[in-house]
């Protein structure tokens, strides 16, 4: 069931409500670009945020019962790529609920974590967020390259590559990454 931006909100406005301190939930993927204005509805909920604050937001949740798939992740995890610590910080506030600092990642992030995957939903909203916000290859791909990606590296790395190349032609990717041990 599609999941629109005022469905989205009701949602937290009740969810909200049960929680006994204010905590911080930053949209992910579609539900991102649902709350930007630059998808209709959603199909699914996605947030990730600080740990304490996303295991608070799980137990309402699971005391809500809102009726569809709601996916939390911890301290700029998203799927399986983990965001740099500053992903918080260029979050855009989207509205002030009660008991929730509701946000979205910033437009490159939504692209470099929707890449992991990388079906033609993602490639579709990859394309949708690129013209929204007028993102360069070169924002994405520097943002790509603080990304850690929990599985195979190199699968991450040529998606971003192929990505970057179907939007902006031909690919100039390199890789130049810093790995930690």
């Amino acid at each position: 069931m599609p999941i629109s931006s005022k469905q989205l909100v009701d949602f937290l406005n009740e969810v909200g409500k049960t929680l006994d301190r204010k905590i911080v939930l930053v949209a992910a993927g579609g539900t991102a670009l649902n709350l930007y204005h630059v998808k209709a509805s959603t199909i699914d909920v996605d947030f990730t945020g600080p740990a304490k604050d996303i295991e608070l937001f799980q137990k309402a949740v699971n005391a809500t019962q809102p009726g569809y798939k709601v996916h939390l992740w911890p301290n700029g995890q998203v799927f399986t790529q983990l965001l740099p610590d500053d992903y918080l910080r260029k979050s855009k506030r989207i509205r002030s609920l009660k008991n929730i600092d509701l946000r979205a990642l910033a437009p490159a992030d939504i692209v470099v974590t929707k890449t992991g995957r990388l079906d033609q939903r993602d490639m579709d909203d990859i394309e949708a967020c690129i013209r929204k916000f007028k993102l360069t290859r070169n924002s994405i791909v520097k943002r790509g390259k603080q990304v850690e990606y929990v599985g195979n590296q190199d699968v991450f790395d040529y998606n971003l590559e192929s990505a970057t190349a179907r939007f902006f032609g031909k690919s100039a990717y390199k890789k130049k990454r810093k790995r930690s041990l």
